[in-house]
């Protein structure tokens, strides 16, 4: 190892936020998106995805592989998100931790909660995240605008 590598330190970037949207559906049907393995490859594999992998229980593990875009400069190297569940409670809660990485290289690692409230007009979902970005991470504004387009993408699984 090299002294450069030792006498640098290195970075994380902690950030927390929360998203709230509502679903004109009800908690037994956004959770069933969140937790059936044929709906959740859906809304979060999607067609991109290489695998797809779940096994949907507390302690469970969770795994999606994707080929990075062609345009990035990481082209080539397979995306990779794994998942532990740590707590579910029907049709309320999910606490998930996950960490992704590209290649070899883990880029972040996370604490997930997905609440599901009832509503008058179906159900609010609130999304919190508190994750740990190391470097050359996507970070988390970019991690953020991901999971606001995945959330819009679960709407439409739960509500059709």
């Amino acid at each position: 190892m090299s002294t450069a590598a030792i006498s640098t330190p290195p970075s994380v970037l902690h950030s927390t936020y929360t998203i709230e949207r509502t679903y004109a559906a009800t908690p037994e049907r956004v959770f069933a998106a969140l937790s059936d393995p044929a709906k959740k490859r859906r809304w979060f594999a999607g067609d991109a995805a290489e695998s797809f992998t779940t096994d949907f229980r507390v302690g469970g593990h969770e795994t999606t592989r994707r080929g990075t875009p062609v345009e990035s400069p990481m082209k080539g190297l397979p995306l990779t998100n794994e998942t532990v569940f740590h707590d579910i409670v029907p049709n309320r809660r999910i606490v998930m931790g996950y960490t992704m990485a590209l290649g070899d290289y883990r880029f972040s690692a996370s604490l997930a909660t997905f609440e599901l409230i009832p509503a008058e007009t179906g159900t609010r979902l609130v999304y919190t995240e508190q994750a740990a970005f190391f470097e050359n991470s996507d970070g988390p504004v970019i991690r953020e605008a991901g999971w606001r387009g995945l959330l819009v993408a679960l709407a439409k699984e739960a509500e059709a």
